[in-house]
């Protein structure tokens, strides 16, 4: 055989054999490509499977909670409807007592609501008594100053949940009585800041600064959270 032959059979080997080499390298790449790709994506869902059962767990731990404390809130409510003093200040009789507690802190800050409260219940219908002024101050806020409207209370910044009021009645001492009895009796819960009485003549003038409160309605819902992958 003549030595050309056999270098160009040889060169013929090696080429053949660095192309099956590279063929595997190639290969071997790919999968190694595909593992590292496919790796990757089953990690990320695992990642997000957590992240869906962390809150469903969250869930599930207020939902316990909340039935944990059902009966004794249940039983709160039911203790209420004995409570004589309740049960004394209802504005219906077929009302619960609950209802009661509802009436005394409305959900809104309605400052108008309570200038007619005064106006027509609390301060009328004393004899003798005359309403000099009354003056209520608009939640800031929650109030608008303009057109006298509310807005949702639950949005407010002020986080007192108060409305304050002056006024100033001119009467007899029995009359002037009458008012902080009227005032005390109020379904409403009423705080007197300060109080001055001064005489003119056979007449009394009584100027008092308080405040009222409110509560903001609280909403209870199911609602869908989507947790982001």
């Amino acid at each position: 055989m003549q030595p050309n032959n056999i270098a160009l059979r040889k060169r013929t080997q090696i080429a053949k054999a660095n192309r099956t080499m590279f063929l595997w390298i190639a290969v071997g790449s790919a999968l190694v490509g595909c593992a590292l790709v496919v790796s990757f994506f089953l990690a990320q869902k695992l990642f997000f499977n957590e992240k869906v059962l962390a809150e469903k767990e969250k869930t599930v731990a207020v939902l316990k909670a909340n039935n944990s404390v059902a009966g004794d809130l249940a039983t709160q409510v039911r203790v209420l409807d004995t409570n004589q003093a309740l049960a004394s200040v209802k504005a219906n009789q077929n009302d619960n007592a609950i209802q009661v507690i509802l009436d005394a802190l409305p959900s809104d800050a309605n400052s108008n609501a309570l200038g007619a409260s005064l106006q027509q219940k609390l301060l009328a219908g004393i004899a003798g008594l005359t309403i000099e002024s009354l003056q209520l101050d608009p939640v800031v806020g929650v109030e608008s100053l303009d057109a006298g409207s509310t807005t949702d209370a639950s949005s407010a910044t002020d986080t007192s949940n108060q409305i304050t009021f002056q006024f100033a009645v001119s009467g007899s001492q029995d009359a002037l009585k009458n008012v902080l009895t009227n005032l005390e009796r109020s379904i409403r819960a009423i705080d007197i800041l300060s109080l001055r009485i001064e005489s003119q003549g056979a007449t009394q003038v009584m100027t008092v600064q308080a405040r009222a409160y409110y509560e903001p309605a609280r909403t209870i819902e199911l609602k869908d959270k989507v947790v982001k992958p």
